[in-house]
């Protein structure tokens, strides 16, 4: 046996082999071991660049070759040739880390601001009651929405506005609360709003809702407890003393309702009067009393903490009221003060706009800036205010460049459209909002509403898509009213209706609520009901979705490729608008962004046939252009001379032409350009930048 092994030994050493004698060897000797192995290391990297490494006797020059030992490698590692290349390689690295940071830096610092979700696509008004019937009563609800979601996707649309639809006594079309955190029965329950605000998010669209701070409902809890004079509920409505005469009640002073008549109503159960903006079912709430403004604090969080996206906050200028009753002045001061009973009649010094009510604005904006602070969930907030030709006070509800307020109020001039529309008409509503807009602000734009005749009607159904075109091209985001896509009219037999339908208040509204038009069937396919709660407009046979989706050379096809254009051509998204002839029959107005050398001119006609002559108005212009988008599809793609741009009657031409020299450089038109959110383009890096 000790032979074996001993002959094991020889022919293990004779292999230049290590005998395995079972001994492990302590903490010390392997440290030695390894600092020996260091210094070999050390010895390997000091051989000399040129040094050919030698395996053994006889044997050629060692190369490097792929699967290397380490103790091989490292005698190549530390040459000259590859050392240096390493720290260069290194140095490159950390430069080239230093320069992506500086340009990403610069990127950030120079990109302009993005555009908000509410600014990329028009907003889509709903009015609910006449969407769309989803359970056979006659009267659109909220299931019925979600239903035809789909249309608001197939328009290219983000954003959808649903109308009032608290619980309500219906007065006034749901602007008299009575719960605001309920929904009306007649529209549908709270799972069912849960369950549209979620298919509305998962379509990737937003949400805005109407606040209505100023009123309520006179069957609201607050104003029962009120008339009771409950504990805190007793002032939170505007209660005064009224003096009798001849067994009448008198006001306290001559403020009047928008809707006519005096302001003041009598109540026999506290024995005062409330006062109220609106109609007598609507009392005002005391908005300085600070436990009712924390109660509308209180409904503000609550649709945000829903998921609602945006509000728009209703009758903002009369949220506040003068302290004092002093009467208002009147307008014709010769009138017999007892003759005063229409709102017209009286200037309202005392009874809107007053001081505090932009605090109180400030102060719904600081609660949805506290919802937006999670990334993509901006909390959008608008407000309603038409204060007639009075446009600086309106331009007010912006803020200032310090504080906050609207992102936008919304704009009523367009609502003055008529049947005197004329390029003239619409050029100065234009310039009225641009030129009083704050610097830096976002328009916005709106033709048509519940409480307005449709705007087909109003100026002409043949003006329908160059209305459509003028909205989807100004700069700012345009609000479309329900079936304005599809160029809908009011329905005429319901305008001379003298009672209000399911005790509805004002009958000449009506007109312009009647239900959607959704394809040739039955009730425009918008219920199975015997009866809709309106009569169906009896033009839904040619006038509706489903036939114009057919037709290339639709309204609702014009509709979808202006905002398809809008979208996807930044000069019209957020470049300079400069409006360059305007007269009887034409509006002009050209869209460029500065960097792009090429633009689009508009020319829309709102009177007769007319033709223009760009090129001599500004030499510098384009001599040709080509139609991008016509009212008439049979002109798209066509090449005009811009000395002779000819339209028809109600035609609308978007002309793409290439330019370097943009028409807000020229010094002509330096009160005639206007832009918002100011960006440049740089072809270079396909990037836009704001310094410029």
């Amino acid at each position: 046996m000790a032979k074996e092994l001993e002959s094991h030994a020889t022919e293990l050493k004779q292999k230049n082999g290590l005998e395995n004698i079972g001994f492990v060897p302590d903490e010390e000797s392997l440290e030695t071991e390894n600092d020996s192995r260091q210094a070999e290391n050390s010895e390997t990297c000091a051989i000399s660049v040129r040094a050919p490494v030698i395996l053994r006797e006889g044997s050629t020059v060692l190369e490097p070759y792929a699967g290397m030992p380490k103790e091989v490698l490292l005698q190549f590692s530390c040459q000259a040739r590859y050392r240096v290349t390493r720290e260069i390689i290194f140095w490159l690295i950390i430069v080239a880390t230093l320069v992506i940071v500086a340009a990403t830096i610069a990127i950030i610092a120079l990109s302009p601001k993005c555009l908000g979700w509410w600014q990329i696509s028009p907003i889509y008004q709903v009015y609910p009651k006449s969407f769309k019937d989803s359970d056979g009563d006659g009267s659109g609800d909220l299931p019925g929405i979600q239903e035809k979601l789909d249309h608001i996707v197939y328009l290219n649309i983000k954003t959808i506005w649903i109308a009032p639809f608290f619980k309500s006594s219906i007065k006034d079309y749901h602007y008299a609360v009575e719960d605001y955190k309920s929904i009306d029965p007649s529209f549908g329950s709270m799972a069912d709003f849960e369950n549209l605000l979620a298919a509305i998010h998962d379509k990737g669209l937003k949400l805005v809702m109407d606040l209505i701070p100023n009123h309520t409902s006179d069957k609201h809890n607050w104003f029962q407890l009120s008339r009771n004079r409950t504990g805190k509920y007793t002032d939170y409505y505007i209660w005064q003393d009224c003096s009798f005469k001849d067994g009448q009640a008198t006001p306290p002073n001559n403020w009047v309702s928008v809707y006519g008549n005096s302001s003041w109503q009598y109540d026999d159960m506290r024995k005062q009067c409330y006062f109220h903006q609106f109609r007598k079912e609507q009392p005002d709430l005391n908005l300085r009393n600070p436990t009712v403004k924390e109660e509308i604090n209180e409904v503000i969080k609550f649709w945000l903490g829903k998921g609602v996206d945006g509000l728009r906050v209703d009758a903002t200028k009369f949220l506040l009221e003068a302290e004092t009753l002093r009467d208002e002045p009147q307008v014709n001061k010769s009138q017999s003060p007892d003759t005063i009973t229409t709102y017209s009649e009286l200037f309202h010094d005392y009874t809107t706009t007053q001081v505090g009510m932009h605090d109180m604005v400030r102060g719904f904006r600081q609660i949805m800036n506290e919802y937006s602070r999670e990334p993509g969930r901006y909390r959008f907030m608008a407000t309603e205010s038409n204060d007639d030709k009075d446009v600086e006070k309106t331009m007010m509800y912006y803020g200032t460049s310090f504080i906050q307020e609207a992102d936008f109020p919304f704009n009523f001039y367009f609502l003055e459209l008529n049947k005197e529309i004329s390029g003239n008409s619409i050029s100065s509503l234009v310039e009225l909002w641009m030129k009083n807009m704050p610097k830096g602000k976002w328009p916005t734009w709106v033709v048509g509403s519940p409480s307005y005749q449709r705007i087909a009607s109003r100026v002409g159904k043949e003006y329908i898509n160059v209305i459509n075109m003028l909205l989807l091209t100004l700069p700012g985001t345009p609000i479309t009213y329900y079936g304005e896509e599809i160029g809908m009219e009011d329905n005429a037999t319901l305008q001379n209706q003298s009672e209000g339908v399911f005790g509805e208040h004002d009958p000449s509204e009506n007109p312009e609520k009647t239900p959607m038009q959704w394809d040739p069937s039955q009730n425009a396919g918008f219920s199975q009901a015997n009866t809709t709660w309106l009569p169906i407009n009896e033009d839904y046979q040619t006038i509706n979705v489903k036939v114009q989706q057919d037709e290339h050379n639709s309204t609702l096809g014009l509709y979808r490729e202006l905002n398809l254009l809008r979208q996807e051509e930044l000069p019209i998204h957020r470049g300079w608008m400069c409006s360059i002839w305007n007269d009887t029959n034409i509006f002009a107005y050209v869209r460029e962004l500065d960097g792009l050398d090429r633009g689009f001119l508009m020319v829309l006609n709102f009177g007769n046939a007319s033709t223009v002559n760009i090129k001599t108005a500004i030499p510098e212009f384009a001599a040709s252009a080509q139609i991008r988008l016509s009212t008439q599809f049979i002109n798209n793609g066509k090449s005009v001379n811009t000395q002779t741009i000819i339209t028809e009657k109600g035609e609308g031409l978007v002309l793409e032409y290439k330019t370097n020299n943009l028409i807000h450089s020229n010094e002509k038109f330096k009160n005639k350009c206007f832009i918002s959110e100011k960006a440049c383009y740089s072809s270079v890096v396909n990037l836009l930048y704001s310094s410029c």
